[in-house]
């Protein structure tokens, strides 16, 4: 009997003790002003990041190209009259197909070649594998317009200039040598052991790699193709230089159609850029799944 009364008189006596006003915390539990405060710090950088966004679109149902000077006469005049004018009456469906073709040719060129030279490096120790890497590392530090005249040079020689192929390997040129690094720190977290199981049931180099070791890479695979993708959806310099066709001409290019020497439309190119932020939200969503995930690896691994 006084048994089953300590038992049942314990946990009143913990829940005294919890609902106690001086209680102690638990390891990791916050204070209700340190919740409150950090909860506010995100409203604040979540507000703060999505300000700029919403702007843009209040700025776009201005009908006048000077209504950026006075935001606030937008309210008696909204329209979406601009967003019918770029559909229709602009190149913006040819700067979508250039756009793509240029994005998406140079994220499967440029995540395919980086993840090759990342596995390379971080399984086979072939006579100057560290030089290799260094130099990829190396050739990041030289501005755009350091490389913009011998690239031009090349491509002229090689008859390249205005075309899709021309650009896409440019754009290699920058991103594989950081997707490669990228890629060689997240198959290091990936076990040797694997690769060996591999060669015991009689799987080449080439058949474990794409058969084992990169459906076990996506998280890595989708950062590097997260960051192929944004470096070619909005570089300007290279495509502004390398591409010559108004029919040829990617959304960053197609944006400064808008503005002149005399003149600019910034109604226009304001609700342009919010129908070209559509497509890189788009593919921001099918790799977010993997996109934390592989921020995160390969950090504890050199």
């Amino acid at each position: 009997m006084s048994t089953t009364t300590v038992e049942t008189a314990a946990p009143a006596a913990e829940r005294r003790t919890a609902n106690a006003p001086g209680r102690t915390r638990r390891r990791g539990e916050q204070s209700r002003a340190a919740s409150l405060a950090s909860h506010a710090v995100l409203i604040i950088a979540s507000l703060t990041a999505l300000f700029p966004v919403a702007w843009l679109f209040f700025l776009s149902l201005g009908p006048d190209k000077d209504d950026y000077l006075h935001p606030g006469r937008i309210w008696d005049k909204m329209t979406f009259a601009n967003y019918a004018f770029v559909l229709q009456d602009t190149s913006f469906f040819d700067w979508l197909k250039s756009t793509l073709v240029v994005v998406l040719g140079t994220t499967l060129i440029g995540v395919v070649v980086a993840a090759s030279t990342g596995y390379a490096v971080s399984r086979m120790r072939f006579p100057g594998y560290r030089k290799l890497m260094w130099v990829l590392l190396v050739t990041q530090m030289f501005p755009i317009a350091v490389l913009i005249v011998p690239m031009y040079q090349i491509l002229s020689d090689l008859q390249l200039i205005d075309s899709y192929l021309g650009l896409i390997l440019v754009y290699c040129t920058t991103i594989v040598p950081y997707c490669a690094w990228l890629m060689k720190g997240y198959f290091d977290t990936i076990p040797f052991e694997i690769d060996e199981a591999g060669r015991v049931d009689g799987l080449t180099p080439f058949g474990t790699f794409v058969r084992l070791i990169l459906p076990l890479a996506k998280p890595g695979l989708a950062v590097a193709a997260f960051y192929s993708f944004l470096t070619a959806f909005g570089e300007v310099a290279f495509a502004s230089t390398f591409l010559l066709s108004d029919d040829k001409y990617t959304f960053a290019v197609g944006l400064q159609t808008f503005v002149s020497e005399h003149d600019a439309q910034r109604n226009l190119m304001a609700a342009t850029a919010v129908l070209i932020a559509i497509p890189a939200a788009v593919f921001f969503y099918l790799v977010q799944k993997n996109l934390v995930t592989g921020l995160t690896a390969g950090g504890t691994k050199g």
